[in-house]
């Protein structure tokens, strides 16, 4: 059964997305319980040398909960989608789409954790995962997300992100018009004309990152002369992609869900 998820972004640009395997999936899932346990020991230790056994006790099950719930939707939305398990694992939770994952659906698919570990570890959610020929378990089913090996194109996205830490475009104004003027589908756009960018021939990529950058010099009443197409292109796509203030129409952050893919 072929198992490879393929999107056709509105420019007909291919984007495939490789599902990860049980076999690496359960190996994250028992690093990040190593370490939740760990934090969750210490934290034990560290209470009871501090205060009488009943408070102790009490402060310990209410951050353990915290703990144990709150651990994968922090590393989910905060680090692209990788707890430390899943890095460990050269793995990756992404939107079904294969845009970063919402605050949204990491809680949900991680409350579904409750279902999918019954009756015992993990044994619901394994056998839907072998059903769903994207391997997905109930919570990810439900929530519209999709664990993957961790791929090139996203890889590439994160240094792109990283390597404009001091984005220009980074300033209230841009990110508020961002926010409101550029829907799912141009953010499509965006992140696939920057990952085949070095496809093209020299003269087609500068044509059409000139032709694009000046769309959005325009749509987003940006007045930088020095900023080359591409450059534009490039800084945008890194500040959608990455930063965890844009919501724009239509994104993972603020669309209603469709339904599961």
């Amino acid at each position: 059964m072929r198992r490879e998820r393929l999107i056709l972004t509105p420019e007909h640009v291919e984007i495939r997305l490789q599902p990860a395997g049980p076999g690496s999936r359960f190996v994250a899932l028992i690093t990040d319980a190593v370490v939740v346990l760990a934090m969750s020991t210490s934290l034990a230790t560290l209470l009871r040398g501090l205060l009488p056994p009943g408070l102790a006790g009490a402060l310990w099950a209410t951050a353990s909960f915290i703990l144990t719930w709150g651990y994968h939707v922090y590393f989910e939305v905060r680090h692209e989608g990788r707890s430390p398990g899943k890095r460990a694992s050269g793995l990756r939770v992404v939107d079904g789409r294969g845009l970063p994952i919402s605050v949204e659906q990491s809680f949900v698919r991680n409350v579904l954790r409750i279902l999918d570990a019954a009756p015992l570890f993990y044994g619901l959610g394994a056998f839907a995962c072998q059903l769903d020929r994207h391997r997905r378990r109930l919570g990810d089913i439900a929530a519209d997300t999709l664990v993957i090996q961790d791929g090139r194109a996203f890889a590439q996205v994160a240094q792109l992100a990283r390597s404009r830490e001091y984005n220009s475009l980074r300033v209230p104004r841009v990110l508020r018009l961002m926010r409101h003027r550029i829907s799912l589908e141009e953010r499509e756009f965006l992140l696939s004309l920057t990952l085949r960018a070095e496809e093209l021939s020299p003269q087609a990529r500068f044509d059409l990152m000139e032709q694009v950058g000046a769309h959005y010099r325009s749509l987003l009443e940006i007045d930088d002369p020095r900023l080359s197409g591409e450059n534009l292109v490039k800084g945008l796509t890194a500040l959608l992609f990455w930063e965890r203030r844009i919501g724009p129409r239509g994104t993972a952050a603020g669309r209603k869900r469709v339904g599961a893919a």
